[in-house]
């Protein structure tokens, strides 16, 4: 347990197919909200998310393959990361959730919230979650290291001690302006070997067949287009490493046909795809998640 700008926050564990998903929770009377991170992140992407929502029993996991469920094994991809999500309910003795997801975690969500609907009921898509498929015969790690290059970098990169796998994060352009306490626990958490050789925690093996899967499986990049799923989807201004050229634009939002009743869109200005789940941006996402769960407090 730890301490946080809302209370205890706990550590536990589920078991799930081969072993056991790690989880933090910040735990709190309200509705239970499962927060799914992108493809190279872990659960304390989402501490200024949490601590923005104090009433919420906020539980977010380390995704197979990633941090603390790095040992976790394949088969890896989002239909696997759906039954862990399953299997984190299940455990919570809860019958309903609200799914917040980031980039990557997005895509799960939506995935989930479509093939589940009377379990996750709405979703909150942040900076994911909406797909455009990757043209026939694409490689996957070329188009990987495309979209989010420096994060698939630093993968295969090793670091002397941690100051420098913390300073390697302090220069990234689109963190850089908002380091805090919070983020340096963040990227602490992703750290794992020994000195001289300490590495990213991500397994190589899962990035890319969730990557796969986010780039091209019809079933992900249909999903939150399907009728049964509801919520709203977020998106930042500004790219990966806070470049004008962001993941979605108004065009390519208009473009997808999203129903706004059942899925409004909205951008959260002067964002970038990192920093959206920062403060003063966390507060944002926090009120749409907070406006996605039952007035009642039930589930």
């Amino acid at each position: 347990m730890t301490a946080s700008a809302r209370g205890v926050v706990q550590s536990l564990t589920v078991p799930v197919d081969g072993g056991e998903l790690a989880v933090t929770r910040w735990p709190g009377d309200g509705p239970p909200v499962i927060a799914l991170h992108g493809i190279t992140a872990n659960c304390l992407a989402f501490t200024a998310v949490a601590e923005a929502l104090p009433d919420a029993d906020f539980h977010a996991p380390d995704l197979r393959g990633r941090a603390a469920s790095a040992a976790l094994p394949g088969p890896y991809g989002l239909t696997a990361h759906v039954r862990d999500v399953l299997a984190l309910l299940d455990h919570l003795g809860r019958r309903q959730a609200v799914l917040l997801g980031h980039s990557m975690g997005a895509f799960v969500a939506a995935l989930a919230a479509a093939r589940h609907p009377e379990r996750f009921p709405r979703v909150v898509l942040v900076d994911g979650g909406l797909g455009f498929p990757a043209p026939p015969g694409t490689d996957i790690d070329t188009l990987l290291q495309a979209v989010i290059g420096p994060a698939m970098d630093r993968l295969s990169m090793t670091f002397e001690d941690r100051e420098a796998y913390l300073e390697f994060f302090r220069a990234h352009p689109a963190l850089a302006p908002h380091w805090s306490p919070q983020l340096a626990a963040y990227v602490d958490r992703d750290l794992t070997g020994r000195s001289p050789e300490l590495r990213s925690s991500c397994v190589l093996d899962a990035v890319r067949a969730d990557g796969a899967d986010v780039l091209g499986d019809p079933e992900v990049l249909a999903a939150v287009h399907q009728p049964q799923v509801h919520g709203t989807l977020l998106w930042a201004e500004r790219g990966l490493l806070d470049e004008p050229q962001a993941l979605y634009d108004p065009a390519r939002v208009a473009a997808a046909a999203l129903d706004p009743d059942r899925m409004p869109t909205r951008c959260i200005g002067d964002t970038n795809h990192y920093s959206i789940l920062y403060p003063p941006a966390a507060g944002e996402v926090a009120a749409a998640v907070r406006a996605s769960t039952p007035a009642s407090g039930g589930w």
